[in-house]
């Protein structure tokens, strides 16, 4: 007789069942009970499948029927508390929780995979662009001057809204919470006299509102396909890679760039 993987798995749900009633008998104080059930039971097996006696094996089976209700109710608040236990540890609740994280960091790395490709793709046409990213600070005085868009963030609305002589095209697109929020909208333009001349009108509006509020913002040049990068009074040309990593950093993701 060959062993196969049903009567591998059989043995273990067995020794699992024998264990649980062990635990719950050996919280009460009852274990030596579980050694006298263990015993009966191994006796009844005896009798019935090695033996083959059938009027001691009936007896047996009346004994083990009655005897496992008697268990149960005897047992009963060892019983649930085991079965609670069992139920903290597959709590719903957390998987609810981890699957709701899983859910958040997959839309966050869309979000960023959206603003990054859009602005690859712009810098290598030349496609000037504006992009702003709120964070704490409310820029709805700065929304209500453009149009509200509202829209699921990607890398073709994106494209689209900057594409030369649409009507959103000249202005600003405010993202929110992950969506394209507003477009067209207009922004503060920075009065420092230290920036250096190829920084036009967009990359000060760029300025201008990462100094007044906790925003970053994004720029891509029309005339040289360069992407600049405004946080606070700082704003930098970067390169692509860079652009990934700042964005890895605002919306909370690993980067596989190193």
């Amino acid at each position: 007789m060959l062993f196969g993987i049903k009567d591998i798995i059989d043995i273990l749900l067995v020794a699992f069942i024998l264990f649980a009633i062990y635990r719950i008998l050996r919280r009460s104080g009852a274990s030596n009970l579980f050694w006298g059930i263990l015993a009966f039971i191994l006796t009844w097996l005896v009798v019935s499948y090695v033996f083959h006696l059938e009027l001691t094996s009936a007896l047996f089976d009346r004994f083990i029927s009655v005897g496992a209700i008697a268990l149960i109710i005897i047992f009963q608040e060892e019983i649930r508390g085991f079965f609670y236990r069992i139920g903290a540890r597959f709590n719903v609740e957390h998987f609810k929780e981890h699957w709701s994280k899983v859910k958040h960091l997959q839309t966050a790395h869309k979000q960023a995979d959206a603003i990054l490709s859009a602005c690859a793709h712009m810098s290598a046409s030349k496609t000037v662009a504006l992009i702003v990213i709120t964070h704490q600070h409310e820029l709805k005085v700065f929304a209500d001057t453009g149009e509200i868009v509202d829209a699921t963030l990607s890398t073709r609305l994106i494209e689209n809204i900057f594409f030369k002589n649409t009507p959103l095209h000249d202005g600003a697109l405010i993202i929110r919470d992950g969506r394209a929020w507003a477009a067209a909208c207009i922004l503060p333009i920075s009065k420092r006299t230290d920036l250096p001349k190829q920084y036009g009108l967009r990359h000060r509006a760029a300025l201008g509102i990462t100094e007044k509020t906790d925003a970053t913002a994004i720029v891509v040049s029309e005339e040289t396909g360069k992407i600049s990068f405004a946080q606070g009074e700082n704003i930098q040309t970067i390169t692509i890679n860079e652009l990934e990593k700042q964005l890895a950093n605002i919306f909370n993701i690993e980067t596989n760039k190193k």
